[in-house]
C-alpha cells in the first residue's frame, strides 16, 4: 500500500531519519536535495553514497500514484549540479496504460523542469524496464549515465541497453535536457497560456517537430508547467500534460486540486496531443476545463 512521505521517513534508521524529517519539514523542500544537504546526510548517516541513495528510495516512492498496479516505484536522479531529484510512477484510471508515467521518467523530467542539462546517475527500486532504458537513452550524457539498484553494483545505462538506438541514429545532435528556446510567442496575456507557451519553447520534439507544452493551475492559483519529451523510439515519448502532472505531484498537490489546464502546440503538426490530453483530464475530472492554442 502507498505510504505518506512522513511514514516513509519514519522507516529510516536514526540519525538519517531525524535529518530527513528536518529537511522535509522545511517550507523550502521541493522533493529535491541539494549537493550540500546531501553531503550533510552522508555525514550524519555514515552511509556510502550508493547506500544512502538506496536508503532514500522509499521517500521517493511515497510520491507514487499507482491505482492500477498497486506497484510503487521511486527513482532519484542526480544532476550535473549535484542536486538529487525525486521521482515516482503515476497511473491514471480510465485511460490507456501508455499514458502512465514511469518513475525514471518522473525523476528525469523533474530534473529537466528545474534546469539540469545532464545527469550523473539514477537510482531505482527495481531494474528499469525496456521502456525506461530507451527513455533514458534520449538524454544528454546517456553514454555515461550510471544506474544504481539496491544490492547491486552500479552499471552504465548501455550495459542495460546494449547496442542502443537513439537520437544520433536519426541525425539528432541535441538530446533531451540540452537547454533550448524555440522562440514561439502568443498574443494572449493570460498567465496560464503564457506558462504553457514558455514550456513549449523548452520542449524536445526533433522527430515530429510538434513543439508542445501544458500548464496546470490548481485551486490555490499555483501553476505547474510541462513540456513534451519526444523519443527516438517514439512510444516512450512523454506528453506535456504528464510532465506538468509530475511537477504538480512532486509539489505534493493532489490531482483533485486541478482547476484548469492549457495545452499549446504547433499548428498543422503531423501529430497532436489534444485527444490524449482530453482523455486524461476527462478521467481525472470531467469538469476540468481545457484551453487549447495552436501556434
Amino acid at each position: 500500500m502507498r505510504v505518506s512521505i512522513q511514514e516513509a521517513i519514519a522507516t529510516l534508521s536514526s540519525p538519517l531519519k531525524e535529518a530527513m524529517e528536518q529537511l522535509c519539514a522545511s517550507p523550502e523542500f521541493d522533493a529535491t536535495i541539494s549537493e550540500q544537504e546531501y553531503e550533510n546526510l552522508l555525514e550524519v548517516s555514515g552511509l556510502a553514497d550508493k547506500d544512502l541513495r538506496v536508503a532514500l528510495l522509499p521517500v521517493a516512492a511515497a510520491y507514487s500514484i499507482a491505482p492500477i498496479s498497486k506497484f510503487y516505484v521511486g527513482a532519484i536522479a542526480r544532476g550535473a549540479s549535484g542536486r538529487l531529484y525525486f521521482g515516482a510512477n503515476m497511473e491514471f484510471e480510465g485511460v490507456q496504460l501508455n499514458q502512465s508515467v514511469h518513475a525514471e521518467q518522473s525523476a528525469i523530467s523533474h530534473a529537466w523542469l528545474k534546469g539540469e542539462s545532464s545527469l550523473k546517475d539514477i537510482t531505482i527500486n527495481y531494474s528499469p524496464c525496456g521502456h525506461c532504458r530507451q527513455f533514458m537513452n534520449e538524454i544528454n550524457g546517456a553514454d555515461t549515465l550510471n544506474i544504481q539498484l539496491p544490492d547491486r553494483d552500479a552499471k552504465l545505462l548501455h550495459e542495460y541497453l546494449p547496442e542502443p538506438f537513439g537520437p544520433i541514429d536519426l541525425g539528432i545532435e541535441q538530446p533531451l535536457l540540452v537547454p533550448v528556446n524555440h522562440g514561439l510567442t502568443a498574443e494572449e496575456d493570460d498567465a496560464l497560456i503564457q506558462a504553457a507557451v514558455s514550456a513549449t519553447n523548452r520542449s524536445h520534439a526533433p522527430y515530429s517537430h510538434n513543439l508542445s507544452g501544458a500548464a496546470i493551475r490548481d485551486i490555490h492559483g499555483n501553476v505547474f508547467s510541462g513540456m513534451y519529451a519526444e523519443n527516438a523510439a517514439f512510444n516512450p515519448s512523454l506528453p506535456p500534460l504528464q510532465v506538468a502532472l509530475i511537477a504538480m505531484n512532486l509539489a505534493d498537490v493532489a490531482l483533485k486540486d486541478i482547476q484548469d489546464v492549457v495545452l499549446v502546440e504547433r499548428a498543422n503538426a503531423v501529430i497532436s496531443h489534444l485527444q490524449d490530453t482530453q482523455a486524461v483530464l476527462e478521467a481525472l475530472n470531467p469538469d476540468i476545463p481545457l484551453g487549447y492554442l495552436a501556434i
